[in-house]
């Protein structure tokens, strides 16, 4: 039972790296906890749909179950996806690992990111979280988009920091 919660939870980050050649985490980011919002709603719809069955006629007791049911297995469904969303900044790249059933791995090297956008529409800025788009030499890519990121403009400051200290972006300017 283990094995099975820790596949449904954990994307195994540290499979993933390239530790013969150094790379280390820098950071993992998580999903914003907003959007585990619309999950729980669902759950809590399924779970009202339980409430209401014994209030309902016999011959139709088993709908309100069963749809219950469905709403709660697709609920958890979403907030494990969500939770297995996550985007990796090492010291060598970035790289988002994403997918409950199956797993999909999109990686950018630091030295192929031109350009970060942040984005943090108004309820964004004012629960502290946003979007970050990232603009590479590439025209289509794997890595393009990493929406709900609590933190953004940190966030972003990290991988600038990298790619600077990396030499990627010219000598440092001295104050």
């Amino acid at each position: 039972m283990g094995r099975i919660r820790t596949w449904l939870t954990d994307p195994d980050i540290g499979s993933r790296l390239l530790r013969d050649e150094g790379e280390v985490i820098v950071e993992v980011v998580r999903k914003h906890w907003v959007v585990y919002i619309i999950p729980a709603l669902i759950v809590l719809v399924g779970l009202l749909c339980w409430v209401v069955t014994p209030f309902i006629d016999v011959s139709l007791g088993w709908a309100p179950l069963l749809v219950g049911a469905g709403l709660i297995l697709w609920g958890v469904g979403r907030a494990l996806d969500r939770n297995l969303d996550q985007f990796v900044i090492t010291n060598m790249r970035v790289f988002r690992i994403h997918g409950l059933l199956s797993r999909s791995q999109a990686t950018m090297p630091l030295g192929r990111i031109l350009d970060i956008t942040v984005v943090q529409p108004l309820q964004g800025r004012m629960l502290d979280y946003g979007h970050l788009t990232f603009e590479s030499a590439a025209q289509d890519q794997g890595l393009r988009d990493i929406r709900y990121v609590s933190h953004p403009t940190q966030r972003d400051l990290v991988i600038q920091r990298l790619v600077q200290r990396a030499g990627l972006r010219g000598p440092k300017v001295p104050n």
